[in-house]
């Protein structure tokens, strides 16, 4: 017989009723004999042990404490099981959905680290100078001067500052670090040579925030025929010779050219304030009440002699310091050489003047100041956020008790409730005198505002 009549036998004995009746007698008989075993078990002589130990196991969640031959009970247990692994389902269902979130945040999150790297790998190449200040690279398009000026200085064996570094870092200006091309022309010299007359590109480069100025290894250009100053104190009012300064780099070529542009229509700045014998003779001298104040009602403001040293903004000529050291007051006057030779002007009147930007730190340390002045040049012209860091400088070097002259502050009149009232409350100064008035020649029609105040830091 071949293998097709063995699997027909198969069939054969696989439906057969006979067998099919024996295995389900064989499957009833198995039953009957697990239930008999159960009950033997649950009421036999090991049912003792058994109940002691579901009444050992209370503190268990899920235990059975019903005999398992009650249907009803087993139908409740079940579907109490039922019901609680529906619910865990629930729950494995919500915990799913949250880790599908996380891992669309997770994919987010790497492909905006990947997009950042690919930018910053892209932008590595265009690094500024001060990124490679910063990381130690300074060879690229930097001469060996640049370098030698801007960069650190190891300190001698032995010497150890209190500073905690054994190297001295150059200060210079962050704009300078900012503007390579600038910078390489500044450094351009001979060595122990003659500077360049680069004034007035020293200037705009500290206008870009080049401010301190690197140091330079050059001298600079002398005045031909320098003629010695005027003696104190006839030097405060006599109009300098013009022997005393170079002349090159601005228009005019005298001080008689800067006492006369007063007549010249166009722009200057402080247009009039070279001419001594004129307007500038009498300011500060008299208080009207109003706008302005007198030199002399202000210092009664303070016991006599405590008022003593003292900082005036962008003082112009000097006369606010020259009015001052009259009354032995000494003011630092600071300045920059706009339309004018200011600097030099203010020096030879015998004064103390310094070259330096309205947006840099004050060089003074702090609670030294008996006095600072300010006038014109605190305005709204200088965006809000760097006027409110200058006015918490001046809060910074002014002693307690000092006090903050704002001379003749300009501005719109919706800005001065809104925006500088505040900004002075923030600050933290007293009022002592306060002045606001619009100003005459066109205020009317554009809402123009000056206001002078006298403000003190408080003592405590």
């Amino acid at each position: 017989m071949g293998s097709g009549a063995d699997e027909d036998y198969a069939k054969k004995q696989a439906n057969h009723p006979h067998n099919n009746s024996k295995f389900k007698l064989k499957i009833l008989l198995l039953v009957i004999l697990t239930n008999l075993l159960t009950i033997y078990v649950f009421t036999g002589p090991f049912s003792s042990n058994l109940v002691g130990y579901t009444t050992t196991t209370t503190s268990i969640d899920h235990h059975l404490s019903l005999p398992l031959w009650n249907s009803a009970t087993m139908l409740n247990e079940l579907n109490s099981t039922k019901m609680e692994l529906v619910a865990s389902h629930s729950i494995i269902l919500e915990l799913q959905q949250q880790l599908n979130s996380t891992n669309l945040l997770v994919q987010a999150m790497l492909i905006e680290l990947t997009t950042r790297q690919h930018h910053h790998q892209g932008t590595s190449r265009k690094l500024s100078l001060f990124d490679k200040f910063i990381r130690g690279d300074l060879s690229s398009g930097l001469t060996d001067e640049v370098r030698l000026a801007i960069g650190s200085h190891k300190l001698p064996l032995g010497y150890s500052p209190r500073s905690g570094s054994d190297e001295v870092i150059t200060p210079v200006g962050a704009g300078c670090l900012k503007f390579q091309d600038e910078l390489v022309q500044y450094m351009a010299y001979e060595v122990g040579g003659e500077c360049p007359i680069d004034d007035v590109f020293a200037q705009r480069f500290m206008l870009k925030g080049c401010e301190p100025l690197p140091r330079r290894r050059c001298h600079p250009k002398s005045p031909v025929n320098y003629i010695e100053p005027t003696p104190f104190p006839e030097s405060l009012w006599v109009k300098p010779p013009d022997a005393s300064i170079i002349w090159d780099p601005y228009t005019c070529k005298s001080y008689d050219c800067l006492v006369d542009r007063k007549n010249v229509p166009g722009f200057f700045d402080c247009k009039d304030c070279f001419d001594l014998q004129g307007r500038e003779k009498s300011r500060w001298l008299f208080d009207n009440g109003r706008l302005d104040y007198g030199i002399d009602q202000v210092l009664k403001m303070k016991p006599g002699g405590t008022i003593r040293i003292g900082l005036d903004i962008g003082g112009g000529s000097g006369t606010f310091a020259a009015r001052m050291r009259e009354r032995n007051v000494t003011i630092v006057t600071t300045s920059m050489n706009l339309d004018g030779p200011f600097n030099s002007f203010i020096a030879s009147r015998g004064l103390i003047s310094m070259h330096v930007s309205v947006s840099q730190r004050l060089p003074f340390f702090e609670n030294t100041l008996d006095i600072v002045h300010s006038m014109h040049v605190l305005s709204n012209w200088i965006p809000d956020a760097m006027l409110e860091f200058t006015l918490y400088d001046i809060y910074r070097v002014l002693r307690p008790g000092g006090l903050f002259w704002l001379d003749h502050f300009f501005c719109l009149g919706s800005q001065l409730n809104e925006t500088y009232v505040p900004m002075l409350d923030r600050v933290g100064f007293k009022k002592l005198r306060w002045n606001a008035g619009m100003k005459l020649d066109r205020g009317i029609k554009k809402n123009e505002w000056y206001f002078s105040a006298l403000l003190e830091k408080p003592m405590t």
